[in-house]
C-alpha cells in the first residue's frame, strides 16, 4: 500500500474524471446534471493553475464542451481515444480500429432484450449501460467476452452498471502521459482524481510521472465531497484537507492517509 502526497499547489497539473467524480452518476448517461457553480469553480482552478487543468473521461469530447463549456483547458475523451490539448485546437485521435457493424447491432437487440438497459454508441467502441435493468449484467458480460474471444484488437471493460467495448492501444493512463508532455501541463507534477476502474490507469500514469492519484471513495466519500474540496481550493489557492482524511503534505513533505492502493 502506498501513501499519495499532493503535488504542491502552484506546480500540480490537475487531471478530473467526470461522472463519479466531479458529477454525481445518474441512471443514464444523459441524464446528469452538473451542478450549479461547478464550471466557474473550474474556470477558476484553471486560472489559478495557468491552464493547467484538463478532464479525462470515457465520454466523447463533444459531449464534455457541452456539460463543462471551456471551462477545462485539455479535454481527453473516449478513454484516451481522442485528445484535445487546448480550446479551439482540432481533435487528436490515434489510428484504432472500430468494432465490427455485427457486434453493434448485436448489442442493440441485448439492449432492446432487456428493459432498462441501454446501448452507448462511441466513436471507436459502444458501452451497453444496465444501472435500470441490474438483471441483465451477467448476461451482458458473457456475450461480451464471446465476442472478443479470437479479437485481440478490442477489450471488454467493466464499468460501474456497465460494459464498455473499446479498442487496445489506449487507456486514461496514456491520455496523462500525452497531456503531461505538451504545454501547460509539461513540468508540474499530475494530480489524477476519480472514482471507477478504469481511472486506474490514469492514476497509476499520474503516480509514475512523480505525482498523485486520489480515488473518490477513499479520499473524498462521494462527488460532493470533490466539489467541496475543489471549491475550497478554487478559493484559497491552495490544498485543503482531504474529507477522507489528514491532508497529504506536498511532495516531499509528510504524509497523509492511504489513498488509491498499490502505485
Amino acid at each position: 500500500m502506498t501513501l499519495d502526497r499532493l503535488p504542491p499547489f502552484n506546480r500540480t497539473a490537475l487531471l478530473l474524471d467526470l461522472d463519479g467524480t466531479l458529477i454525481d452518476i445518474a441512471p443514464t448517461p444523459d441524464t446528469v446534471v452538473v451542478p450549479p457553480g461547478l464550471t466557474a469553480v473550474l474556470a477558476r482552478l484553471r486560472d489559478r493553475l495557468q491552464d493547467a487543468l484538463a478532464v479525462v473521461t470515457g465520454r466523447p469530447i463533444e459531449t464534455i464542451d457541452t456539460l463543462l463549456g471551456d471551462a477545462p483547458y485539455a479535454v481527453a475523451g473516449e478513454h484516451g481515444g481522442a485528445r484535445r490539448h487546448a480550446p479551439r485546437l482540432p481533435i487528436e485521435r490515434p489510428n484504432l480500429p472500430s468494432p465490427p457493424t455485427a457486434w453493434f447491432e448485436s448489442a442493440a437487440a441485448l439492449a432492446a432484450a432487456h428493459r432498462g438497459a441501454l446501448l452507448e454508441p462511441k466513436a471507436r467502441g459502444f458501452a451497453l449501460h444496465y444501472r435500470l435493468a441490474p438483471d441483465a449484467g451477467p448476461d451482458f458480460g458473457s456475450a461480451l467476452s464471446a465476442w472478443l474471444l479470437g479479437d485481440d484488437r478490442f477489450e471488454l471493460m467493466a464499468g460501474q452498471m456497465t460494459w464498455e467495448v473499446r479498442p487496445k492501444g489506449v487507456d486514461k493512463g496514456s491520455a496523462v502521459d500525452a497531456l503531461m508532455h505538451e504545454p501547460p501541463f509539461c513540468g508540474r507534477i499530475p494530480l489524477f482524481i476519480g472514482d471507477d476502474v478504469t481511472d486506474e490507469d490514469g492514476m497509476r500514469a499520474a503516480r509514475a510521472l512523480g505525482g498523485a492519484g486520489l480515488r473518490v471513495d477513499a479520499a473524498f466519500g462521494s462527488p460532493a465531497g470533490v466539489r467541496a474540496w475543489l471549491t475550497a481550493a478554487a478559493r484559497t489557492g491552495d490544498w485543503p484537507e482531504l474529507p477522507g482524511g489528514p491532508l497529504g503534505g506536498p511532495l516531499g513533505g509528510p504524509l497523509g492517509g492511504p489513498l488509491g492502493g498499490t502505485a
